[in-house]
């Protein structure tokens, strides 16, 4: 057991440790837990084939104690070192009768025990007289003196539920002045909405325009290419009759003295 404790202490100082694990640690009895675990709330001995209660550290602060499936049979006066004890479990071990449990109603505190499994659960009349033996008692072996069982929520501190209560109300003015907050950042988030709107239209318009402006001066382009094309052809019909002409000029001096060479040839016929 020693050897567990100083693992689950992982270096911290024992009086920083709320919860302690020893569950299946095997010793009959308990060695090395000491009272310096003072601040400690939930310790958990299952399993751990506990014989005894002897040697059973002061412990303020314990609120929620875990010993079942054990060989405990007495011995249980050595627990009233933790007077803020609320939670036992005793399931699982050799209690053979109600004497046992005397020590018990020293507990103001006490709401919920277990003895699941005890040979003193086959008491006659054995859930009345527990209650009737710790007045502090609300719930055994899970279920209260109207044989109703334990809710888990009931089984946290009241005073802590006591509080969720007085934060409910106290939220509850919060949410309406929440609420008024809400409204108003709806109205504005539509009017943020509308002036967007109003901004994507005047957006969308001017894109509009754009686009047709853009439509207007592709017609104008290819117009203006049309007209080109036909002054190009022009020009090459232009220079096509110039040509024509030129020939008809260069050839036309050939023509001429071939006409008066034939004249010459004609002049000696005639003498």
């Amino acid at each position: 057991m020693e050897k567990r404790i100083a693992l689950e202490k992982r270096g911290r100082d024992p009086s920083e440790i709320k919860e302690l694990n020893l569950d299946n640690c095997r010793s009959p009895n308990i060695i090395g837990l000491t009272d310096e675990f003072v601040n400690l709330e939930v310790l958990s001995l299952i399993n751990v084939g506990l014989t005894s209660l002897k040697g059973f550290p002061v412990l303020p602060n314990l609120k929620k104690l875990e010993l079942s499936d054990n060989r405990i049979s007495n011995g249980l006066n050595l627990l009233l070192t933790s007077p803020k004890l609320t939670n036992l479990n005793l399931s699982g071990n050799k209690i053979k009768d109600l004497a046992t449990l005397e020590p018990l109603k020293d507990f103001e505190h006490l709401k919920y025990l277990d003895l699941f499994n005890n040979e003193a659960t086959g008491v006659d009349n054995y859930r009345e007289k527990v209650f009737a033996l710790i007045p502090s008692l609300k719930y055994l072996d899970g279920f209260d003196v109207k044989e109703q069982e334990a809710d888990d929520s009931e089984a946290e501190d009241e005073e802590v539920n006591g509080n969720d209560d007085e934060d409910d109300s106290d939220g509850g003015e919060g949410e309406d002045e929440e609420g008024v907050d809400e409204e108003e950042l709806v109205e504005e988030e539509e009017d943020e909405d509308d002036e967007e709107m109003s901004l994507n239209r005047v957006y969308d318009e001017h894109l509009d325009e754009e686009s047709e402006g853009d439509d207007y001066e592709g017609e104008l382009d290819e117009e203006d290419d049309e007209e080109d094309g036909i002054e190009e052809e022009e020009d090459e019909g232009e220079g096509e009759t110039e040509g024509d002409t030129t020939q008809n000029d260069e050839e036309s001096p050939a023509r001429g003295k071939k006409r008066k060479h034939e004249g010459e040839e004609e002049e000696p016929n005639a003498e």
